[in-house]
């Protein structure tokens, strides 16, 4: 929320000059404070922390689900959760057992290049994304849950850090070397996607990986975004939105490297660095009013480049929006 003294100022603004306004701020405002929870999934015998962050609108809104990097944790990408709450959107960050921050807390670096190359780690998140697809409408329809009628089942999207952002990618649509193994993907009730850091395809053609995406995505990733355990270059991050024929934006935000899109202050200084979040929150909240409420002001921003948003050296590339 804007100090009274603000909104008085901004009343007779246009949603474009207060988006400029509010990132001339280089601060988010506070958000409502975030309901913790554990779902259970039965069929899996596998339990998954949530933290759900509300909008101050009233009734069913869309739904954004979030998904952290390699040892991260329900907590981490705070910034983008609490900017898609203030902007009418409800944020359900999961949690994933096997790839969240024990693995570092308990094992070091060698535990965390194990748990990135697990198969079985990736084939649980993904699984973890639909769960939560099935779970976000049954609590919906759910008396006394914070959930009860807040979501529009019509609008639901996923966004991602890193390994979130290969979930992301995943869900949407993008094939798995050797096949899907019998997962249920892609997830075709999630009708958007952010990719922080996105993951470019191992093991097939771009073309061929990206072929069956048709949700829309949003890349975001910095000229210095290199990857940790992979080798992934910043270059490589560009590959899922040239593969892909599906309507999408990329943005490359200068200087910008691996951690600066985490937000995981556990695990260190750098992985909770600041200075990109405000960009990428409000670039994010651009991307979905346009895809998911159709909103010609938030459009016409992407379209022309959102300089209202981006720094000098900072990209924008929009296809299909």
């Amino acid at each position: 929320m804007q100090p009274p003294r603000r909104r008085a100022r901004c009343a007779g603004m246009t949603r474009r000059s207060l988006l400029a306004a509010t990132l001339a701020a280089a601060t988010l405002p506070a958000g409502a404070a975030p309901v913790r929870q554990t779902w259970r999934d039965a069929a899996r015998g596998r339990d998954i922390p949530v933290l759900v962050r509300l909008p101050a609108a009233p009734g069913a809104r869309p739904l954004v689900i979030v998904s952290h990097g390699l040892g991260g944790s329900r907590e981490g990408l705070a910034y983008l959760g609490q900017g898609l709450a203030e902007s009418g959107f409800v944020a359900v960050h999961l949690q994933h057992p096997g790839t969240d921050d024990a693995i570092w807390r308990g094992g070091g670096s060698l535990a965390m290049a194990a748990a990135a190359l697990d198969a079985n780690n990736a084939a649980a998140r993904l699984l973890d994304g639909v769960f939560a697809v099935e779970e976000v409408n049954r609590r919906a329809r759910l008396a006394g849950d914070p959930l009860a009628g807040r979501v529009d089942a019509a609008r639901l999207a996923v966004a991602g850090h890193s390994y979130g952002a290969w979930t992301v990618q995943h869900l949407l649509g993008q094939r798995l070397p050797g096949g899907e193994r019998g997962l249920p993907l892609p997830e075709r009730r999630l009708k958007a996607g952010i990719a922080l850091s996105p993951s470019p395809p191992r093991g097939l053609p771009p073309a061929t990986a990206f072929a069956r995406v048709t949700a829309p995505i949003l890349h975001v990733t910095g000229t210095q975004d290199s990857g940790y355990i992979e080798g992934v270059t910043p270059a490589d991050r560009e590959i899922p939105f040239r593969a892909s024929i599906a309507p999408a934006a990329l943005a490359v935000l200068n200087g910008a490297t691996h951690p600066a899109f985490a937000d995981e202050a556990a695990a260190g200084p750098r992985w909770a660095d600041p200075t990109y979040h405000a960009r990428t929150a409000a670039l994010a909240v651009l991307f979905l009013r346009t895809v998911l409420e159709g909103d010609a002001e938030s459009r016409a921003v992407l379209v022309g480049g959102a300089r209202e948003v981006l720094s000098v050296g900072d990209r924008l590339e929009v296809r299909g929006l």
